[in-house]
């Protein structure tokens, strides 16, 4: 009678562990809810089965390029080098956060979301022919965690394991069941081959035409000037259209990327007939550089087209590890100095809206006083925090748009002096005897018609601020080294924001090069919200999380915040056809295609001038 009750026990405990360890298989997975296209989807609907793979195009880019690797810290990777590398899925345009298969045919996790496993699919092959295997996905993983970008260390960090079940199945076990959108963007690691790469020098860089799994591979370049990427019409994707994410996609017989000094020089190759397609970013130029003959006769098309991305935060980013912007006192002061509506009135032609939202343009953007539900999160940390958070509105300093701030200054004279700044001679001083002098670092000339009245409002407050334009190349050392005082950025952000954040604002992240904490934020609440963020329940705990993040960021005035505009700014040649239904959450390019008649009538025209 004992032996039988225990054997009862047993199974009935078999039974229940069972039950718990109950497992998901699917063609796609969602953040929350369910995918919007089903098991037998065909394609998405933002494509056109009338799209037609072919013809040449030609696009730019600035600077230069010193190697086709672009998952290290080292070096300047080429232009659309990720057009010749597939993940295991990939997202839909037209939803928040879902994630349908790619190299892999379906997805397979617990209820708990602690552990995914992904089964790739027989027909996904390297350029060589060779099959991919689960060797590859491991050692990629294993791989990017110990030489690459440090990015992949905080988006991966809570991936304790990863294991080969089979040649064809592979499976990531997370050290956390809290971290619910692990099971998404796991598989938006890009794959690599292991027979490639690994009697190879990963960290170094590297101009020798690697082997991808894509739908281009390079074809032609001439280093650090120009690359050429040709379509693969044996692409193993393309077979029976088996990968329906892909359907409709990838259309251009040829990508060259022709690279220009500055965008200045590439605007004008572009009207010349140089380039193809033109990603418009100022609203000057927007405004007055493209009245001529192309445009108006309708040679080159001129869109806007709105979208319904975040908007993230473009602003003066301060360098919080030199001790002039410590005190957030003297960040907001300068914050004051910043005359939005001037600038937008007299050299933006009124183009702009203020951002006001780390994530400007979504549902994920604080505003007005918080929510109980925000509160929940916030007030037990009342004490660290900027009491401001809790009984007033964020609001952005704002003028007339005359030029005459006076009353603005006053309030940053006041500030800066509580900070322990004392005007002296015209010239700001601390207790030492220190001047108040920094650098604001750019890449873009056309940034200094922006920056120079920011300038002189800061000289104004006795502030000496210089200004200094360096490449491209010289940039992207001295940013992922942390080697500036004040530098234009922009903090791109997602509709479901999560491990990322990490590397945005981490205090771990601070002291770690390359990663995109370049403020050098270390703040104990911060990184308290990015994991609550991160292991947010549903959609709904996700948003007022992220807003109580939002609130936190803008009142330790770690930026001073600019501009931002709903739509893409595009010129193009009128050599392409578009699908009808746009996509809301991207521009959709990798959905048009050429269309040969008109190439052909353009190009006549082109050689004619």
């Amino acid at each position: 009678m004992k032996t039988s009750i225990t054997a009862i026990f047993l199974s009935i405990l078999f039974i229940a562990q069972n039950l718990s360890a109950k497992t998901n298989i699917s063609h796609a997975i969602a953040m929350h809810g369910e995918p919007k296209y089903n098991q037998d989807f065909i394609s998405v609907e933002y494509i056109s089965n009338s799209a037609k793979k072919g013809g040449d195009i030609v696009r730019s880019s600035i600077g230069t390029y010193d190697t086709f690797n672009p998952f290290t810290l080292k070096g300047t990777s080429a232009a659309g080098i990720g057009l010749m590398y597939e993940t295991l899925t990939a997202g839909s345009s037209d939803e928040a956060f879902t994630e349908y298969g790619l190299l892999a045919k379906n997805i397979e996790w617990p209820d708990d979301r602690s552990w995914v496993t992904y089964t790739l699919r027989d027909e996904a092959k390297w350029h060589d022919g060779k099959k991919i295997t689960s060797d590859d996905v491991v050692w990629t993983f294993n791989t990017l965690m110990e030489k690459g970008h440090p990015f992949y260390k905080y988006y991966y960090g809570d991936v304790s394991e990863v294991i080969k079940i089979s040649d064809n199945k592979v499976k990531f076990i997370f050290s956390t069941n809290t971290n619910k959108e692990l099971v998404l963007i796991v598989g938006q690691l890009p794959v690599l081959p292991k027979h490639y790469w690994e009697n190879k020098n990963f960290e170094e860089t590297t101009l020798d035409v690697p082997i991808g799994s894509g739908p281009y591979k390079v074809k032609s370049f001439d280093p650090g000037r120009s690359i050429t990427y040709e379509l693969d019409m044996n692409y193993w994707g393309f077979e029976n259209n088996i990968v329906p994410i892909k359907v409709g996609k990838d259309n251009m017989g040829s990508i060259r990327y022709d690279y220009y000094k500055d965008r200045g020089i590439e605007r004008e190759a572009f009207k010349s007939g140089e380039i193809d397609f033109f990603s418009e970013n100022s609203s000057k130029e927007w405004a007055t550089s493209y009245d001529i003959d192309a445009v108006n006769e309708g040679s080159i098309k001129k869109e806007l087209i709105p979208h319904e991305n975040p908007q993230g935060m473009q602003a003066f980013a301060f360098n919080t590890r030199k001790e002039i912007f410590t005190d957030k006192r003297v960040r907001k002061a300068l914050s004051f100095a910043f005359d939005f509506e001037w600038t937008n009135k007299n050299l933006f032609y009124g183009a702009y809206k203020r951002t006001d939202s780390f994530f400007e343009n979504s549902e994920l953007a604080s505003s007005g006083l918080p929510s109980q539900e925000e509160l929940a999160y916030l007030n037990p940390y009342m004490d660290q925090l900027p009491k401001e958070i809790f009984n007033e509105e964020y609001r952005n300093p704002k003028t007339d748009g005359s030029g005459f701030i006076r009353s603005e200054l006053q309030e940053a004279t006041k500030l800066l002096k509580e900070a322990g700044w004392i005007l002296k001679d015209g010239k700001l001083e601390n207790s030492k005897g220190e001047l108040f002098e920094f650098e604001i670092l750019l890449v873009s000339p056309a940034f200094e018609r922006i920056v120079l009245p920011f300038i002189d409002n800061l000289e104004k407050l006795g502030i000496i601020a210089t200004l200094r334009t360096i490449d491209s190349s010289q940039y992207q050392k001295r940013i992922e080294s942390f080697d500036f005082d004040m530098v234009v950025f922009t903090f791109s952000q997602s509709l479901s924001p999560g491990n990322e954040q990490r590397n945005f604002w981490s205090s771990g992240a601070a002291d770690t090069n390359g990663s995109r904490n370049i403020i050098g934020i270390k703040n104990d609440v911060i990184d308290l919200l990015i994991e609550n963020l991160i292991n947010a329940k549903d959609r709904e705990d996700l948003i007022t999380i992220t807003k109580a993040l939002d609130r936190v960021l803008l009142w330790n005035y770690y930026v001073i915040p600019q501009w931002h505009i709903s739509s893409y700014r595009v010129l193009y040649w009128d050599i392409f056809d578009q699908p009808k239904q746009k996509p809301k959450y991207s521009l959709g390019f990798d959905t048009w295609w050429v269309n040969q008649n008109k190439f052909t009538n353009i190009s006549s025209q082109r050689s004619t001038n």
